[in-house]
């Protein structure tokens, strides 16, 4: 054996050790891993399509019916929530953020349907498609974020 061969063999030897696992199941599970996973999914989701509609506002805008600058608000705005909703994910109260993510996400999309029911928008219809989809989205990452709260009252 040589000395990079045993060099690799303590290395893994200690590593193995402080990496050790439960052998109880194939990942350790912990009560509030459904409402992180959702709030992580509602973050990653917001903050791709904020990038794309803020990168491409300028061809969305013909699309929508909405200016190029209200696009790329958007889209900003979007990212911004995303990352800080991603960094809230990882607080150790996480049941308190989960529930105020979870009541904007309703106010959101009643929000979002209102608008569109009154025509508070100038929305193409490729626009209105997108709101609907959008909302539908927030629909169901709302009911998987109310899941994990449920499971930790």
């Amino acid at each position: 054996m040589s000395i990079w061969q045993r060099a690799v063999a303590r290395v893994e030897a200690m590593t193995a050790s402080a990496t050790a696992r439960p052998t109880t199941g194939p990942l350790p599970t912990t009560g509030d891993a459904l409402l992180r996973f959702a709030l992580r999914v509602d973050a990653t989701v917001c903050a791709g399509v904020g990038l794309i509609v803020a990168m491409a506002a300028d061809p969305l805008s013909g699309l929508s019916g909405l200016t190029a600058t209200q696009e790329w608000v958007a889209g900003a705005a979007l990212v911004g929530y995303g990352t800080l909703l991603h960094t809230l994910a990882g607080r150790s109260e996480v049941r308190r953020v989960g529930v105020g993510v979870l009541v904007g996400n309703l106010a959101f999309v009643a929000a979002t349907a209102a608008a569109l029911a009154t025509d508070l928008l100038p929305l193409t219809g490729f626009g209105v498609a997108a709101a609907l989809a959008f909302d539908a989205v927030t629909a169901l990452i709302a009911v998987v974020q109310y899941l994990g709260v449920r499971r930790l009252a």
